[in-house]
C-alpha cells in the first residue's frame, strides 16, 4: 500500500519542487495543501501520514499547524521545508515535534539522509520523473511565474534573515513576500509596512547581468532607525552621519544576501553597485517613484521584514523592469532543469 505523503506550502512552485525532489522509487500516494488548515484536513483524513511543511503561510502558517497537529495528537511525521532558516525557527520547530527541518531550495542528499535516519524510505536516492504536472515551462500563466517569483524571494529572504538575526541578536519576523507588476509611479502605494505619514530614509543598490538587471531598495520608518543603531552596537552620539552608517549597515548585510541567494537559483552572476543613500527624512513618494521612474512597469517583490520585539519595520523592494520578466524566468527554468540533471547524473555513476 502506498505511503500517504502530504506537502504542504502556499507556493505551487515550491509544492511541485518538493515532489520532484522525492525519490522516483518511493511508493508514495502525494497530496497537497496550500496552507495549515487545509493540511489539518487531509491529516485528519488519513492522507498524511508523512508530511513536509512549510513555515510562512496565509490562514494557518507553519507554527500554527504544528501546534494544531500536537494539540490534537495527530498521526503525522512532519518534516519542516522552509526559506526561514533562522536557528530560533528551527528550535521552536523540533520542540514541537517536527523530526527535522531542511531549508530551501532542497538539497536532495539532505532529504535523502533524513528519510534513511528515520526509516521512512531506504532505496536508491534519485529524483522523481513520476508527476509530469510538477514542471515548469516558459508557457506558464503570469499568475503561475509571479509564484515562482514569490518563492524565489522567500527563499532569498530567507538567507538575509538568518544573517540579519544573527547581526541583531533577534528573531525576525518574516513575511509572505508580496510579487505584482505595477507601473512604477504606483509602487509606493503597495508598501504595506511603512507608515506614508512619515519621513523615511532609504538605500539602493543596482544590480545587473546580461540578460536582466534591476534595483534593491532598503526604506525605513525614521522612527526605527534610533532602534537599529542600538541593535547593530552603533553607539555613537545620533547624527545624520551615524544614521547613515546604521542604514548601510543594515542594508549591505540584507541586500547583499538576498542577491546572492538569487544569483545562485537563478545560477546567474550579478554586478553590483555601491550601494547609495537615496535620502533621509524623506517623503516616501519622492523616494520610490523618483527612483523608478526610468522603468515605466515593474516586477516588485516586496519584503517587509520586523523585528518585534523592538517594534522595529523596513521594506526591501527588489525591482525588475518588465521586460526583462521572462528572461528572469527563463533563468530559473534553466536552473531547476541543471540542477535535476546534475543529480541524475551523479546518482547514475552511484549506481
Amino acid at each position: 500500500m502506498s505511503l500517504p505523503v502530504l506537502i504542504c506550502d502556499d507556493s505551487s512552485f515550491a509544492r511541485k519542487a518538493m515532489a520532484r525532489s522525492l525519490p522516483d522509487g518511493w511508493d508514495v500516494d502525494i497530496s497537497y495543501a496550500s496552507n495549515g488548515q487545509e493540511a489539518i484536513e487531509q491529516i485528519k483524513a488519513g492522507r498524511g501520514d508523512i508530511m513536509f511543511l512549510d513555515l510562512n503561510m496565509p490562514v494557518m502558517d507553519g507554527y500554527e499547524t504544528m501546534e494544531a497537529i500536537r494539540a490534537q495528537d495527530l498521526p503525522s511525521m512532519v518534516i519542516v521545508v522552509s526559506g526561514d532558516v533562522q536557528q530560533e525557527a528551527r528550535s521552536r520547530m523540533l520542540a514541537m515535534g517536527a523530526i527535522d527541518f531542511i531549508r530551501k531550495p532542497i538539497d536532495n542528499a539532505k532529504l535523502m539522509s533524513i528519510l534513511s535516519k528515520y526509516g521512512i524510505y531506504t532505496g536508491e536516492a534519485s529524483a522523481s520523473k513520476r508527476l509530469k504536472d510538477t514542471s515548469i515551462s516558459m508557457g506558464s500563466s503570469i499568475d503561475d511565474k509571479l509564484d515562482a517569483f514569490r518563492e524565489v524571494a522567500n527563499v532569498a529572504m530567507g538567507q538575509a534573515g538568518e544573517n540579519l538575526a544573527k547581526i541583531l541578536n533577534s528573531f525576525i519576523d518574516l513575511p509572505i513576500p508580496n510579487v505584482s507588476i505595477v507601473h512604477s509611479n504606483e509602487m509606493s502605494m503597495m508598501l504595506t509596512n511603512i507608515d506614508s505619514q512619515q519621513s523615511v530614509s532609504a538605500v539602493s543598490k543596482g544590480f545587473v547581468s546580461p540578460s536582466i538587471k534591476g534595483e534593491a531598495l532598503i526604506i525605513f520608518n525614521d522612527a526605527n532607525i534610533s532602534a537599529v543603531q542600538r541593535l547593530i552596537g552603533n553607539n555613537k552620539k545620533s547624527s545624520d552621519a551615524a544614521e547613515i552608517e546604521a542604514l548601510m549597515d543594515v542594508s549591505n548585510i540584507i541586500i547583499g544576501a538576498c542577491l546572492n541567494a538569487l544569483s545562485q537559483q537563478l545560477k546567474l552572476n550579478f554586478t553590483h553597485n555601491t550601494p547609495i543613500l537615496l535620502g533621509i527624512h524623506c517623503d516616501l513618494d519622492d523616494i520610490v517613484n523618483n527612483n523608478i521612474a526610468r522603468w515605466e512597469k515593474v516586477l516588485v517583490i516586496e519584503i517587509a521584514y520586523s523585528v518585534a520585539s523592538e517594534n522595529i519595520n523596513f521594506e526591501l523592494l527588489l525591482v525588475i523592469p518588465d521586460r526583462d520578466i521572462d528572461a528572469a524566468f527563463s533563468r530559473l527554468i534553466l536552473s531547476q532543469q541543471q540542477t535535476e540533471a546534475t543529480l541524475s547524473i551523479s546518482q547514475a555513476g552511484a549506481n
